[in-house]
Order: structure tokens, then C-alpha cells, then sequence
């Protein structure tokens, strides 16, 4: 897959590879101590598809961002393969036609930290954790 690979709009029939990018983040994640199963993460990504903008790349699916255009929040964003500039063409995507954003992310990740920084995104505040077991979050921002 290349960084010219094609972003669209998300079907529920990506719903098993996004959730297979999801699992394998939290396996890699040492920090992470939640490793929920396909099962529960492609039942909470089917519970939550109606009510958000999701984009993907590839097919299969190598990177997803989910927006709640509600409330204008990125409420799940993982990249597959990393430094293929994926991220970054989601995120302009996703900020096509906004002026504002927001999005938590886990205190303990840095590196996803440093690249929403890069994106504009600035820190809000620090928020207790929303699942038991799971650390913390910073509560992030970018404006136009």
C-alpha cells in the first residue's frame, strides 16, 4: 500500500479490519491494558457508524479517523503500518470544511501526542480516564 492509496468514506463492511487495527494496537501497547476482542471492538464500531463520519484507507483497510460531526470530535483514529503518511492525509481530511476539532488521547502516548501537535492541536486539560484500567487522557484542540 502505497501514500497515494485512496481515502473514502467508511462501509460497515470495513468494520473487521478497522477492528483488527484496533486490536493490534492494544497488543503492541505496553501501556495499554485493555486487549478487548474482535468481537467487542466490531460491535462498538458497529453501535457507533451511524452516528459518525469515518474515513478509510486501502482496501483492506490500513488506517481509519471517526469523527462525531455532533460534537466535532475525533472519537478513534489508528494507522496500520506507520510513517506512510496516513495520519496525516486522514487528519487533512478530517479537517476539510471544519474550524474546530477536538480529540483525547492517552497521557502515556507521546509519539501520537507529538504528532497532533504537529497538526495544530494544542493541550486543553487533563481528564480521568473514561474505562477502569486505562490511563488517563489529555483532552486536545486545533482551531483554523
Amino acid at each position: 500500500m502505497s501514500v497515494t492509496a485512496e481515502i473514502r468514506s467508511a462501509t460497515r463492511g470495513d468494520i473487521p479490519a478497522m477492528a483488527a487495527i484496533v486490536a493490534r494496537w492494544e497488543a503492541e501497547t505496553d501501556w495499554n491494558p485493555a486487549h478487548a476482542s474482535l468481537e467487542v471492538i466490531e460491535n462498538a464500531l458497529d453501535e457507533a457508524f451511524d452516528l459518525r463520519e469515518i474515513w478509510v484507507i486501502g482496501d483492506p483497510v490500513e488506517a481509519y479517523i471517526s469523527v462525531d460531526p455532533s460534537r466535532e470530535h475525533i472519537g478513534g483514529f489508528y494507522v496500520g503500518p506507520k510513517r506512510q503518511g496516513y495520519g496525516k492525509r486522514l487528519m487533512d481530511k478530517v479537517k476539510e470544511g471544519r474550524t474546530h476539532l477536538t480529540l483525547n488521547t492517552h497521557l502515556p502516548n507521546a509519539d501520537a501526542q507529538r504528532f497532533y501537535a504537529r497538526e495544530g492541536f494544542t493541550a486543553l486539560e487533563e481528564q480521568a480516564a473514561t474505562l477502569d484500567g486505562m490511563p488517563d487522557e489529555l483532552k486536545m484542540e486545533w482551531a483554523a
